[in-house]
C-alpha cells in the first residue's frame, strides 16, 4: 500500500511510536535522546487508561547483576543496616540464559534471548538514571525472612515503588520533560509506505483520519490477550473465558498493521503469559485501583485444588516466579476454569497481604476441613468428600516422607525437597517442594481463574536493531521497529518472571536508538 501524507508541519515527526506502555516510553525517550527531534506516542486508549499492561505490572525487572552490591546504587529502599542482613546471590548471564530456555523448552530464539539477557543490566541501569523509576528491592514478593536474615530466591530481585504505577507515572514524567507528545484516543489504522519503506502512520484521531509522516514507526502496542476472537483461534475455545489481567486495549492492533506491510511472524502464536488470578475479578480488564492485587501466588505454600476436589498440579515443583506464569492455562483446563487455593494455619501468616487481606480478596475460613469443603460448596465446590480426602491423603503422605527424612527442614527460600514421595506412601501427582500437611486451624481457601496477561506470538525482529522482518525478503522492513510484548521468539509455554519488562526495556532502547540512526540516514 502507498499513501500520500500530508504535508502539515503539524503532522510531520521524526518518529512515531505506537503504544503508551513501558515499551514504547522506552523506545520514545530513547529516540528523542538518540536525536529525534519531533517524537510522538499514538495510542488507542483514553488517557486514564495510559501506560498497556506495564501499569498492572508489580513493577519487577529480571536483570544480570553481581549481586547486592552491584544493586545497592540503584535502589532505594536498603539501608546501610538492613544491607547487613540480605543474603541476595549474583544472577550470571547464563542463569538468566539457561532460564528463558528451560522454561521454553528450548524453543526460543537464542539470539533474541542473548539481546534480552547482554542488555538487561543496561537497561534497569538506564531506566534508574534516566528515566528516574524508583527501583526497590522485592523484599515482599521475591524474599523470605529466615533465622533473621532477607534470603532473596528465584533469581529476581527488582521491582518498583507502587509497582507498574510508579513505573508509568516515571516514564510519563521523563516523556514530558523530554517534549514527548502522547495523542490518546488515536488508533493507528495502517502503516504508509513507499515502495517497500515504512513512512508513516495513518491514524482514527477521534474518528478523523489523519496521516502522519515519519521516516520511523516503532510499534509498542502489545499482543491480542484482550482480543476474545483472537484468543479463540490462536490459543483454543477455553480461552474466550480467560480474564484479562490488563489493559482492554492490547487487541493484536500491531500484529494486523505490520502484516499488511509483509512483515514476518515469529514465536509461540499457542502461548501466552497466564497467571492465578481472583475469580471474582472483571472478566475483560484489569481494575487500574487493585491492579496486580488481584493476582494469586501463594499457591507454593499450600495446595490447588478444582471444583471436583482433586489436585492438578505440582505446586512445589519450581518457585513462584518460574511456575505462575504458566499455572493459569492450568486453571482454565480444570471443570469450569476454576480452582481453589487453600492453606492451614501454620503458613496464612505468609501470604502476601496485597493479594490475600480481607478487602482485596474474598476469603473462606473454616475450623476443619470438613466445615471448610462444605463452605466451598457454595463457591462451585462438586464432591466435598472427594475434597477432604484429597487433602488427606496429601498430608499422609507429607507425614511419611518427613519421617523417612528427618534431615529436611521447610525453608520457603530454598527449594527444600519437603515432598510427598517417601519410599512408604507416594501421590501419583507429587508436590516437590515446600510439602507442609495441611492440618492446623483455622483454614482458608480462595477462589482462583485463569489471568491471561500477554501473549508469546508476535513478530520476527533483527535482535540488534528491534527492525521488523520481511517475510519475503527475510530483511528488517525500513523504517519499521517492534518492541515489548510484540517482539516474538523470545517466550515458550512460559516465562520467567520479571523478563517481560525487561525484554520491553532493552528492544525499546534498541528500537528507539536504531529510529533514530535510521532518520539520520535518510
Amino acid at each position: 500500500m502507498s499513501a500520500d501524507a500530508s504535508d502539515s508541519p503539524e503532522l510531520q515527526f521524526d518518529c512515531i511510536v505506537v503504544g503508551s506502555g513501558h515499551a514504547g516510553s522506552c523506545a520514545a525517550l530513547s529516540a528523542r535522546d538518540a536525536g529525534c527531534q519531533r517524537v510522538i506516542i499514538v495510542d488507542k486508549c483514553p488517557p486514564e487508561w495510559v501506560g498497556g499492561n506495564g501499569y498492572f505490572t508489580a513493577g519487577a525487572h529480571r536483570t544480570v547483576h553481581g549481586g547486592l552490591q552491584d544493586l545497592l546504587p540503584i535502589v532505594q529502599n536498603v539501608t546501610p543496616d538492613a544491607a547487613e542482613n540480605i543474603d541476595l546471590n549474583a544472577y550470571s548471564p547464563d542463569e538468566f540464559t539457561r532460564d528463558i530456555m528451560r522454561l521454553g523448552d528450548g524453543r526460543s530464539d537464542p539470539a533474541v534471548v542473548k539481546a534480552v539477557v547482554d542488555g538487561s543490566r543496561d537497561a534497569v541501569q538506564w531506566l534508574a538514571d534516566r528515566v528516574k523509576v524508583p527501583f526497590i528491592l522485592s523484599f515482599h514478593r521475591q524474599a523470605y525472612l529466615v533465622n533473621g536474615r532477607q534470603v532473596f530466591w528465584g533469581g529476581l530481585v527488582l521491582s518498583v515503588e507502587d509497582g507498574g504505577k510508579g513505573l508509568i507515572a516515571a516514564h510519563r514524567t521523563a516523556l514530558a520533560a523530554a517534549g514527548v507528545k502522547t495523542w490518546f484516543n488515536t488508533a493507528a489504522v495502517e502503516l504508509l509506505v513507499d515502495g517497500e519503506v515504512v513512512v508513516g502512520v495513518a491514524v482514527d484521531r477521534e474518528g478523523t483520519r489523519l496521516e502522519l509522516c515519519a521516516p520511523a514507526v516503532i510499534l509498542a502496542c502489545g499482543g491480542f490477550e484482550a482480543n476474545k476472537d483472537l484468543r479463540g483461534k490462536h490459543l483454543g475455545a477455553n480461552w474466550e473465558r480467560a480474564k484479562v489481567r490488563g489493559t482492554p486495549y492490547n487487541t493484536g492492533d500491531g500484529l494486523t498493521l505490520a502484516q499488511r506491510v509483509g512483515a514476518r511472524l515469529a514465536g509461540d502464536f499457542a502461548g501466552c503469559h497466564s497467571t492465578c488470578w481472583d475469580a471474582n475479578a472483571p472478566a475483560d480488564r484489569g481494575d487500574r485501583v487493585l491492579s496486580n492485587q488481584f493476582t494469586k501466588s501463594g499457591y507454593p505454600l499450600g495446595l490447588m485444588l478444582n471444583v471436583r476436589g482433586t489436585r492438578f498440579v505440582d505446586e512445589g515443583a519450581d518457585f513462584r516466579n518460574y511456575t505462575y506464569a504458566k499455572f493459569g492455562r492450568a486453571i482454565l483446563a480444570q471443570p469450569g476454569g476454576v480452582a481453589f487455593q487453600v492453606w492451614d494455619g501454620t503458613v496464612t501468616g505468609l501470604l502476601r497481604k496485597e493479594e490475600y487481606a480481607d478487602d482485596v480478596v474474598e476469603q473462606v475460613w473454616a475450623d476443619t476441613l470438613e466445615a471448610l469443603a462444605e463452605k466451598l460448596r457454595t463457591k462451585g465446590l462438586e464432591d466435598p468428600q472427594v475434597f477432604v480426602k484429597t487433602i488427606r491423603q496429601y498430608n499422609a503422605a507429607t507425614d511419611a516422607f518427613r519421617a523417612e527424612h528427618l534431615e529436611k527442614k521447610w525453608d520457603p527460600a530454598v527449594k527444600d525437597g519437603l515432598s510427598t514421595q517417601a519410599s512408604t506412601v507416594q501421590l501419583e501427582l507429587p508436590k516437590s517442594n515446600w510439602a507442609l500437611p495441611l492440618e492446623k486451624p483455622p483454614f482458608l481457601a480462595v477462589k482462583v481463574a485463569c489471568g491471561v496477561t500477554f501473549t508469546f506470538g508476535g513478530l520476527a525482529i533483527d535482535p540488534g536493531t528491534a527492525g521488523v522482518i520481511s517475510d519475503t525478503t527475510g530483511k528488517p522492513i525500513d523504517g519499521l521497529f517492534c518492541t515489548g510484548e510484540l517482539v516474538g521468539g523470545l517466550f515458550y509455554g512460559n516465562y520467567p518472571g520479571g523478563s517481560g519488562l525487561t525484554n520491553g526495556a532493552v528492544f525499546g532502547m534498541k528500537a528507539g536508538q536504531s529510529a533514530a540512526k535510521w532518520v539520520r540516514a535518510v
